[in-house]
């Protein structure tokens, strides 16, 4: 199946999934255009582009493909031009030897924003594209943001995260096929179409695994990613899960540029599970803060 074709019915059914109105799909589908650059270490990397207008761009977390972001580019590509950026080894993107580390990732993101013209851009970062995107703001400054948005990761603020200690019982290992099946599904709350969650899981299983775990193993200090959050002069809109609501009131308390929101009834990819808040939490803060 042509990859565009596979990305559209992907959006289809992630559309009718999260219950957006039926007429907005299709249209979405055919205004979504394939694009591809050269990094400056010679990786072609891939992007989806869609509407016209002030930029809005969207960085997937671990292994993700930038269609996930199905719902926002539906919703906003009428009003905005919106890129949903496929992170090297990721989507459609080259898997690179190498380049897995925050530096280069960020690296990219500068590269993306700068072909994509002067003009600041809103950028949007979910899950490990939180960290990909303060990466890319450590290297390069916020001259060319027009406003950040960051969901649901650790910003290095206090607390810092607990890791489970939740006991279950013993299970045989599971094949990295039937591991990443598991921790697709885990990132909602409500259920999905059987049939895109198995394409999500196809496509994240396009990362190797070397390049899956250095992605994992970041080697900056929690400390970085807060103290690159706080030099932003730009809008800040930090979107959480409750076991991260500690660092998002403490970043309202410290941050003069942020506001912060909390979702309680959503899984990780909480822009899906919630599309309909989401979208309008962002639509808000876009029109009055970003591009009013």
């Amino acid at each position: 199946m042509p990859a565009p074709l596979r990305k559209a019915i992907c959006l289809l059914a992630l559309l009718a999934a999260t219950l957006l109105p039926a007429v907005a799909a299709p249209a979405a589908a055919q205004g979504i255009r394939d694009r591809w650059f050269t990094t400056s270490d010679g990786v072609r990397l891939h992007y989806l582009e869609a509407g016209q207008g002030r930029t809005i761009v969207l960085v997937p977390g671990w292994t993700m493909p930038g269609w996930i972001f199905g719902p926002q580019i539906a919703a906003f590509s009428t009003s905005y031009h919106v890129v949903a950026f496929d992170p090297r080894g990721q989507g459609d993107s080259e898997v690179a030897p190498s380049g897995y580390d925050a530096e280069r990732r960020g690296r990219d993101i500068a590269e993306l924003i700068a072909r994509l013209g002067p003009a600041p851009v809103l950028l949007v970062g979910w899950s490990l594209g939180v960290l990909d995107s303060l990466a890319y703001i450590g290297e390069s400054g916020d001259g060319h943001l027009a406003g950040l948005v960051l969901i649901d990761n650790s910003v290095g603020e206090e607390p810092a995260p607990v890791p489970s200690r939740r006991r279950v019982p013993y299970r045989a290992p599971l094949s990295r096929d039937a591991a990443m099946a598991r921790f697709v599904r885990s990132m909602f709350r409500r259920p999905q179409n059987a049939a895109y969650l198995d394409r999500l899981t196809e496509d994240c299983l396009r990362t190797p695994p070397a390049a899956a775990a250095a992605l994992l193993a970041y080697s900056l200090p929690r400390t970085y990613w807060k103290e690159v959050l706080y030099s932003v002069r730009r809008p800040v809109l930090y979107v959480v899960r409750p076991h991260l609501a500690g660092q998002a009131a403490n970043v309202a308390l410290h941050d003069p540029y942020a506001e912060t929101a909390v979702f309680r009834d959503a899984g990780h990819a909480l822009f899906i599970d919630d599309a309909s808040r989401f979208n309008a939490l962002l639509a808000s803060f876009i029109r009055q803060r970003v591009f009013p």
